[in-house]
């Protein structure tokens, strides 16, 4: 039986994709910070174990992927996001940048080293749209998320000759707790089960990269091959 970990997964995506890898028969280690929403879910599903962790907490990671045993998939989807201007967010941006980023590398730098030595093994980031355009009021996340993908892109390409398939997984909005928080309306609003069949398929299929709605993520593309003056001005517009 082949073993998933997951972290950030007593709620929203992580949840939903434990219950899908469970479904396909992984055996589980999730990890979050939510210890009765964590143990609720693990009773849920066959041979699930939840093991409490704060990923920025790089020792607290190390000793959570000790207690999981062999790794055969690893997916660094815990996440927090929080709107703001720039100038006035240095705060939230340390925070995201400690859990986004650093949560990822600490889970890759625990599960990395086996998946070397055997040869195999699959290791997954959830990024985000917002990583591939520097969004207004969302500057911290946007940064946060382009981190991701840089590290991952590199990592892809060196861990290739080991058999280790690197993911970059980027969503656009997804119907979670986090986003329950927004105010505007969300273009292509996915749930959370859609978006976590989604990602555990390209993952098994040791996808590069995983991008999901298609619309938000031509758009997104799309945005990124015009001239800054153009981009600064529709994103002015929006900001007004």
């Amino acid at each position: 039986m082949q073993r998933a970990i997951i972290t950030g997964a007593s709620s929203g995506i992580g949840a939903a994709m434990a219950r899908e890898l469970s479904r396909r028969g992984y055996a589980l280690a999730l990890l979050a910070r939510r210890v009765d929403l964590l143990e609720q879910l693990a009773r849920e599903l066959p041979n699930a174990t939840a093991i409490p962790c704060d990923v920025t907490d790089s020792a607290a990671v190390r000793n959570a992927v000790e207690r999981a045993g062999q790794i055969d998939m690893a997916i660094a989807n815990a996440g927090v996001g929080t709107t703001g201007w720039a100038a006035k967010s240095v705060q939230d941006a340390e925070r995201m940048m400690r859990v986004n980023y650093f949560g990822m590398l600490y889970l890759f730098d625990a599960v990395i080293p086996q998946m070397m030595e055997r040869r195999a093994g699959r290791f997954a980031g959830i990024a985000s749209l917002a990583g591939l355009r520097g969004f207004p009021t969302s500057s911290g996340y946007s940064a946060s998320k382009a981190a991701m993908q840089a590290f991952l892109e590199s990592a892809r390409v060196e861990l290739a000759k080991f058999n280790v398939r690197v993911t970059t997984v980027n969503p656009g909005f997804i119907a979670t707790a986090m986003t329950d928080q927004n105010s505007f309306k969300m273009p292509f609003l996915m749930t959370a089960e859609r978006a976590a069949r989604i990602i555990v398929d390209g993952v098994e299929r040791g996808s590069r990269v995983v991008e999901f709605p298609w619309q938000m993520s031509a758009l997104t593309r799309f945005s990124r091959a015009l001239p800054a003056w153009i981009a600064d001005r529709l994103m002015g517009g929006y900001v007004r």
